[in-house]
């Protein structure tokens, strides 16, 4: 019997082994071809995962309606942070809604010198917490992130933030919900 177990016990090992034939192992660590992996040197950003549902930069990444936001983010340095596991509401403005500010705002804000404004003006289009559609009720308000409030009302059963922005689409993202906007709202 004890000599059975003891051939039980090797067989098992070495099936555990072959099965493991998949693993790499590269700088001590240990990486399943298909999980998450980590580029050096960068944030959560960096995570690379072609298993879970895209955060909320992903999907701004892969939409050609929000090149100037993902620049913006970019410039603003913003990508790691909204990157993380939130959960966020981001009202996206569009390339056209961004088009809409008066001439050379955008590429002024984009600066180094402006970085700060930058990173207010997107702050402002950030509630933490996710807020699907429906819960943008008349006269909520909500607190952004950088501090200051929009304001929701509802027109035709739809809402609107602060009096003119209108929700073209929302998309669930891994960390949050976003919100297409065709507007930029600007902090008070």
């Amino acid at each position: 019997m004890k000599t059975t177990l003891k051939y039980l016990l090797v067989a098992g090992s070495i099936g555990l082994f072959s099965c493991n034939s998949g693993i790499q192992e590269s700088s001590g660590s240990t990486t399943d071809a298909n999980a998450n992996t980590e580029v050096a040197g960068a944030g959560q950003s960096g995570v690379q995962d072609a298993i879970s549902n895209p955060n909320v930069v992903q999907v701004a990444v892969g939409s050609k309606d929000h090149t100037t936001l993902v620049t913006a983010v970019k410039t603003a340095e913003l990508v790691d942070v909204l990157s993380n596991a939130g959960p966020f509401t981001v009202f996206a403005p569009t390339n056209a809604a961004f088009d809409k500010l008066p001439a050379g705002t955008v590429e002024g804000l984009l600066t180094p010198e402006k970085k700060d404004a930058l990173t207010d003006i997107l702050q402002y289009h950030v509630y933490v917490g996710v807020i699907e559609a429906e819960g943008l009720t008349d006269g909520r308000s909500l607190g952004e992130v950088n501090g200051g409030n929009i304001k929701i009302s509802v027109v035709d059963g739809k809402p609107i933030i602060n009096g003119k922005a209108h929700i073209l689409a929302s998309i669930k993202a891994s960390n949050g919900i976003i919100h297409v906007i065709d507007e930029v709202l600007l902090p008070q």
